[in-house]
């Protein structure tokens, strides 16, 4: 015969009081507000997103050009305006 009595064992998710333990907040700590957690895979794009970040990227890439040819227009005015000095 057996004498020892059975054991119970713990549901998975509990930590054995018979309660759920509840997930503490995520706080930022700089502003003390909570952290969002990251959406769903399905959630993170849509279409709309992608035409936004399309068009966020032309932007960029066009203001990069613009400063680009500011910035070589005044390197020239330097050298212009070297040369005219002698």
């Amino acid at each position: 015969m057996n004498d020892t009595a059975p054991t119970e064992a713990t549901p998975s998710g509990t930590d054995g009081t018979g309660t759920t333990p509840v997930r503490a907040a995520v706080t930022n700590t700089a502003t003390g507000r909570p952290r969002h957690e990251p959406l769903a895979p399905e959630l993170r794009t849509s279409e709309g997103s992608e035409r936004r970040k399309e068009r966020a990227v032309v932007l960029r890439v066009l203001v990069y050009v613009v400063v680009a040819h500011l910035l070589a227009g005044f390197v020239w005015l330097l050298f212009v305006l070297g040369a005219h000095g002698n």
